[in-house]
Order: structure tokens, then sequence, then C-alpha cells
């Protein structure tokens, strides 16, 4: 069992940065692979960015975000640079069994994911 705990969503003008903190629970942290999404009003939720050994981005924010994970602080970030009013949404950090994600278009799929945190928000003014 994995339980995941978001932070550092908050309001910012666009343009600015915030970086998104998901602390992970349980022993086998280091063998999960990671992934945060993010879902606006009426949207259906969508990929952002994974990390399993390598990394995976959406084309939305390749350049503008960096996924990292420091497996001593059972802690995987998502740095956001360049912000933009259309990145506003939830965004949720997800975990799933790395031996089980058998090719790199897994990793952009929700269903692909066993464990969820509930989220946190993030506003970018225009």
């Amino acid at each position: 069992q994995v339980q995941l705990v978001e932070s550092g969503g908050g309001l910012v003008q666009a343009g600015g940065s915030l970086r998104l903190s998901c602390a992970a629970s349980g022993r086998t942290f280091s063998r999960q692979a990671m992934g945060w999404f993010r879902q606006a009003p009426g949207k259906e939720r969508e990929f952002v960015a994974a990390i399993s050994g390598s990394t995976y981005y959406a084309d939305s924010g390749k350049g503008r975000f960096t996924i990292s994970k420091d497996n001593a602080k059972n802690t995987v970030y998502l740095q956001m640079n360049s912000l933009k009013p259309e990145d506003t949404a939830v965004y949720y950090c997800a975990a799933g069994n790395q031996g089980s994600f058998m090719g790199s278009m897994q990793y952009s799929r929700p269903g692909s994911y066993d464990y969820w945190g509930q989220g946190t928000q993030v506003t970018v003014s225009s």
C-alpha cells in the first residue's frame, strides 16, 4: 500500500514558477514509477510527467517542467517554470509498480497507476 500527499500548489502569475511535492509512504517507493497528472474543470485528467529511471513528459510541459525523485526522502517533485494560464488545474501524483510498465506509452495512461493522491490546486493568473 502506498499513500501519496501532494503539496506546493497555489496561485502564481503567468511566467512564474512552482514546485510541487508528493510525499509517499511505504517501503516500496524506490520500486514505484511516479507520475504527475492534472485535471482542469470540465476536462479529462491528462498526463504531465513521469519518472522511472527515465523521465517522460507531455508535449505541453517539455522544456518548462522537470520531474525528479528522491528515494531517500520518498518524495517526487515537479518543478514548473514559465507557467501559463492554461496550466491551471488540480495536479495529482500517482504511483505504480515500475515492473508493470511494459512500454513508454503506459506512463501517460492514468489506468497504469495503482495509487493516487488527493491533488493540489495550481492557478496561474494572466
